[in-house]
């Protein structure tokens, strides 16, 4: 029997990419132990000085496009919510005040990119928390403890190096973007595939040129 792996899936409801990656998840092989891990990627941009897909024009109107033929390329329904970017916050934290598991992360990603929902408006916030079991989602939100956990669930993922939504996380590597599924299914069946000459070689390439800021 293959021992038990840890696996942690990195996302923002704010990625479509994480929609479109979420079906994937039952794939991981049965002795992944998977861990859901609800971050604002808002947090990660800042750290790791990088802009957002949205916030170059051309680049945010090919994301758009792209995903959408995607999802249908895939098979996934698909409808993008009123407005893109939206603050998550509201739903981040719904999502770890219901348990943070992958039921609570699978509802409210369903509401935002399959349905096309506002989750930014509190009343889809409390349309959503009765099918979560939030009782009351306005002290739910605004708890403390829910607030913090989204900032050192954040914190922990740029400790790992983690620098975009989706990610898995197994063991030190990283495995970004809904694309990055195969290659994390076969790391988890053969990781002697990822030790060879030429991807350790990867891991120390000379850095050529920088460019200036």
């Amino acid at each position: 029997m293959s021992q038990a792996v840890k696996v942690s899936w990195v996302f923002d409801v704010i990625s479509p990419f994480a929609y479109l990656a979420f079906p994937r998840l039952v794939e991981l092989p049965p002795h992944v132990q998977l861990e859901c891990v609800p971050v604002l990627l808002a947090g990660l941009l800042k750290h790791f000085g990088q802009a957002g897909p949205a916030e170059i024009p051309s680049k945010r109107r090919f994301t758009y496009r792209f995903v959408i033929w995607r999802a249908r390329s895939m098979a996934i329904p698909m409808r993008m919510p009123p407005a893109h970017p939206f603050n998550p916050l509201s739903a981040l934290r719904l999502i770890i005040a219901a348990g943070g598991d992958r039921r609570a992360a699978g509802t409210v990603l369903d509401a935002v990119f399959r349905d096309g929902r506002d989750v930014s408006d509190p009343a889809v916030i409390a349309d959503l928390a009765p099918l979560l079991g939030v009782t009351n989602p306005q002290a739910a939100i605004a708890d403390p403890a829910v607030k913090e956990r989204l900032r050192a669930n954040t914190d922990w993922a740029i400790s790992r190096g983690v620098f975009g939504v989706p990610t898995l996380v197994i063991g030190e590597e990283l495995f970004w973007g809904h694309d990055a599924v195969d290659m994390a299914l076969e790391y988890l069946n053969r990781p002697e595939a990822f030790a060879d000459p030429e991807m350790r070689a990867a891991d120390v390439l000379p850095v050529g040129v920088t460019r200036e800021r």
